[in-house]
């Protein structure tokens, strides 16, 4: 904080102490509400709330903080609660802006997140993360950054369209609003002694800020290896003896719902059923679709789900406010009701329901009823952002054609198997037919094609393989949304098609789409970086719901395919990935054949 920034805050808190006494009057005044107290966990009735240059002012019977120009709500017995706080999510996931994101979910009481802008990160660097973290900083709703860490994921097994390294990770966390580390998913590199990864880990602990995990194996000791670098929280968590194993360690656990991964349900047994303390836990989204935040809302949803599962009401409430702003240190400006903190707060009517009537962020009333009631800032990427797909030329059938390097009518090989509503995938063998010396798709097997191009200008290199586990009958599908490096993913039953999405997606600017037969049945497109529309969350929803029903007609109706499928390329999360370099072994952290023999 710079000397005119405490000057500042010591103005402020002058003033706050005169509203509390009654000799100056408040801006805001909330009368007679229910107060959730995240710090007791009690349920206190008839309570005011005064508010003052943004902040809070005093707490209890508020009378005599009014005067003529104070607004007054009539709460009328409803719920006061902080306003909630996501402690881990990637923007990018939502196909949004962050602007867009934030008009979204602020109206279901989202006031704060903590963005880890690793996708953009890995198109354009930190030049990307900046662009991001600058238009968060401009808006209602409070954005913190935690910068990236691992860009690429892996060193040894892709190619992104940026590299960040210690002397990157060192300035962003001079930027004000960054909050730490982003996931450290390296965790192998973190383990044994990587200089990149513990010079990042090294530099955050120097600035004193958090180091967010990403430990998805089951080894105890890698485990507590990882732990001992510094690496303090994961959200990777799928079972409730892992949740257990980690807070017994010591290690901050986020809890996740998002909209594809849906943790909550087994990971909160261990307060349900363990009954354990839960100061070190918090509920988080990690990656949300736009249709869930129209449908559903954003973290309401989230500590929503943890309420339906048996968790009580104020300790999820706690669990979205508390517990997230003291696992980044920063409870004492957000994530509570108390004097002298940032007045960021929810008017719920029905506390299960977690559906707020009023969103109040730094004492200023942002949304009623569902609605946006303050205008947002406009913010402009520029025209670099737009180009990002850079192939070396149009993409043809030929590109998609895998040959066999055997004589042989028949051949096996690997396959990445994908599993429904999980980030991890299989490894499995397949026998597949040789026609003219091209390795065919056999949809009887559910084995279909699949291709991972480098897009990002640097050497357009392409690698086959196949997949299974989507369904596909017919057509084509692909991505320019491919986790983490973000190259163009393609899929499909005929090489035709599957340059047609290829050359569609790159004219476009990226995004997702689905072709049958030469035509497109739906397209997202998201021209910057290839990741994020530059349209309202609304026009996006309906466009993402048209995709769906595109894969749905292509034969494939597993849950959130798209998202399954952008998740095929990333090499941190086991068991086998592609990338633009080839079939990767990520329990091996090796490249390997995707053909394996011809069989005999």
């Amino acid at each position: 904080m710079s000397s005119i920034q405490r000057q500042k805050r010591y103005e402020v808190s002058r003033q706050l102490g005169k509203v509390a006494l009654g000799q100056e009057p408040a801006d805001l005044v909330i009368k007679d509400g229910t107060l959730v107290n995240v710090f007791t966990g009690e349920l206190q009735e008839h309570m005011d709330v005064a508010m003052a240059q943004g902040r809070i002012a005093y707490i209890g019977n508020a009378d005599h903080t009014i005067g003529e120009a104070t607004r007054v709500i009539e709460a009328n017995g409803r719920y006061i609660t902080p306003g909630l706080l996501d402690g881990h999510m990637h923007v990018e996931s939502t196909m949004l802006t962050v602007t867009e994101f934030a008009k979204a979910a602020i109206v279901s009481g989202t006031t704060g997140i903590y963005m880890d802008p690793h996708e953009i990160a890995n198109v354009f660097g930190m030049e990307g993360v900046r662009w991001m973290h600058e238009e968060g900083q401009q808006l209602p709703m409070k954005v913190f950054t935690t910068i990236p860490s691992c860009v690429p994921s892996t060193f040894d097994l892709e190619d992104a369209g940026a590299q960040l390294g210690v002397a990157d990770i060192e300035e962003g966390l001079t930027w004000e609003g960054v909050a730490g580390l982003g996931e450290v998913m390296n965790f192998p590199g973190v383990v044994y002694g990587d200089k990149t990864m513990s010079g990042e880990i090294e530099a955050t602990l120097r600035s004193g800020k958090a180091v967010t995990g990403h430990f998805p194996a089951e080894d105890d000791r890698m485990l507590q290896a990882y732990m001992a670098t510094g690496v303090s929280s994961d959200h990777e968590t799928v079972t409730r003896e892992q949740a257990l194993e980690k807070v017994r360690l010591g290690m901050h656990l986020m809890i996740r719902e998002g909209s594809a991964w849906q943790d909550v349900k087994e990971v909160v047994k261990v307060i349900t059923e363990d009954k354990v303390r839960t100061d070190n836990m918090s509920l988080v989204t990690d990656d949300v679709y736009p249709q869930t935040l129209l449908r559903l809302g954003h973290m309401n949803h989230v500590v929503r789900r943890a309420m339906e599962e048996g968790v009580d009401p104020v300790t999820a409430i706690q669990l979205g406010t508390i517990n997230v702003a003291r696992y980044f240190g920063m409870d004492m400006e957000v994530g509570s009701i108390s004097p002298g903190k940032t007045a960021d707060i929810l008017l719920i009517d029905e506390l299960k329901s977690m559906v707020p009537s009023v969103v109040i962020t730094d004492g200023e009333v942002v949304a009623e009823n569902g609605k946006l009631v303050k205008e947002f800032p406009v913010y402009q990427y520029p025209e670099q952002a737009f180009n990002s797909v850079r192939l070396q030329r149009p993409l043809t059938a030929d590109d998609f054609l895998l040959r066999s390097k055997f004589d042989a009518t028949r051949t096996e090989v690997n396959v990445v198997r994908v599993i429904e509503n999980s980030a991890r995938t299989a490894k499995m063998t397949a026998v597949l037919s040789v026609q003219q010396g091209v390795i065919q798709p056999d949809l009887g097997q559910d084995v279909v094609q699949l291709a991972c191009i480098e897009r990002h200008g640097i050497s357009g290199q392409i690698s086959l393989g196949f997949a299974s586990g989507f369904g596909l009958k017919s057509g084509a599908v692909a991505s320019t949304v491919a986790h983490d490096s973000h190259n163009l993913l393609v899929m499909g039953t005929n090489a035709e098609d599957m340059a047609l999405a290829a050359n569609e997606l790159a004219a476009c600017g990226g995004g997702m789409i689905v072709v049958r037969d030469g035509k497109v049945l739906a397209k997202v497109a998201m021209p910057i970086a290839g990741l994020l529309a530059d349209r309202p969350v609304e026009t996006v929803a309906e466009e993402v719901a048209a995709l769906e029903e595109a894969w749905k007609e292509l034969g494939c109706y597993i849950h959130a395919p798209f998202m399954t499928f952008s998740l095929i390329a990333l090499p941190v999360i086991p068991e086998i990935r592609i990338t633009n370099r080839g079939i990767a072994d990520v329990t091996e952290f090796k490249l390997i054949e995707t053909e394996i023999g011809a069989d005999q």
